[in-house]
């Protein structure tokens, strides 16, 4: 079953044939908490690293704990695969002192690019110090690191109106942030009138999208809440009655992601972020059916 007619899937899939691979596709790993979660994890980057993904991040809390478990995966890719790996930062939790020492260890390390953001404030706290405009700022004083920084097409829960929300992008762009990943969407209409709205505001780096392949479907509508991400009702629908069935709604929520996909490329998108959720098989699917396999030594 699909949301889209077969003369539709016709043109997508020949669409997606012209692609022929030629797309950048990364991925994004959280720390692992217990050793089973932790074997679980390098399993998947090690499957997934055979893409040659364009980079990989991984997510940390606000405590030093978070930040140390982070840095550890960090080198521990970097040495194991050779891929390049970009922590989250994060404002929270953390003076400028400390992001200055934190930035130029990294530095130290090799490590190039990082993922700044300003992070979950606590609740009942006034406003925070500082916000990923002035995090960019901060890094970029340190070193010419790549930066990353978030961008919200359905708009950020906190923010005051979408054009306030948009002008704090344009705020981490000329602070010099290179490029903005998505949180994850399923109306790839509102990420498009997204993209448009942000080349309307001066907003010149690449917009590139955060894709979710769902198979928790009840959890992924409580996220959403929080998040403030429509789920369309089609979805609903889609996953309606695979409550005790995970295998098929695994198949669906790949399905939903390769579509997703296929139409994002012909709109001219050519990069891809994938929220792994520390799973491998979901995401190497829908690369594998996008043309991006697994590239062996020379001989």
């Amino acid at each position: 079953m699909s949301f889209f007619h077969a003369n539709q899937h016709e043109a997508l899939n020949q669409s997606l044939s012209e692609l022929n691979g030629r797309i950048n596709v990364s991925f994004e790993f959280f720390p692992p908490r217990t050793q089973d979660m932790e074997d679980i994890l390098w399993s998947s980057i090690d499957r997934l690293s055979s893409l040659k993904p364009k980079f990989v991040s991984v997510t940390y809390g606000a405590n030093s704990g978070e930040r140390d478990r982070t840095h550890s995966i960090i080198k521990g890719i970097k040495e194991r695969t050779g891929l390049e790996a970009a922590p989250h930062l994060t404002c929270i939790d953390a003076n400028r002192d400390e992001l200055r020492s934190i930035a130029q260890d990294y530095w130290d390390n090799g490590i190039r690019h990082i993922v700044a953001l300003r992070g979950d404030f606590p609740n009942g706290v006034g406003k925070p110090d500082m916000y990923a405009s002035d995090l960019v700022t901060l890094l970029k004083d340190v070193g010419d690191f790549d930066i990353s920084v978030a961008a919200y097409p359905e708009v950020h829960p906190e923010a005051k109106s979408a054009q306030a929300d948009l002008l704090s992008l344009k705020r981490k762009v000329d602070a010099g942030a290179d490029r903005a990943i998505t949180q994850f969407f399923f109306d790839v209409e509102s990420y498009l009138r997204f993209r448009d709205r942000c080349a309307a505001t001066g907003i010149d780096v690449e917009i590139v999208p955060g894709i979710l392949p769902v198979s928790n479907f009840k959890q992924l509508q409580r996220f959403a809440t929080l998040t403030n991400v429509r789920v369309p009702n089609w979805m609903n629908t889609m996953f309606d009655g695979l409550d005790n069935d995970p295998e098929t709604r695994k198949l669906v929520g790949a399905n939903i992601a390769m579509d997703m996909v296929k139409i994002l490329s012909r709109e001219g998108v050519k990069d891809f972020h994938f929220y792994t959720l520390n799973r491998a098989e979901m995401s190497y699917a829908i690369c594998h059916t996008l043309g991006v396999r697994p590239q062996l030594a020379a001989v």
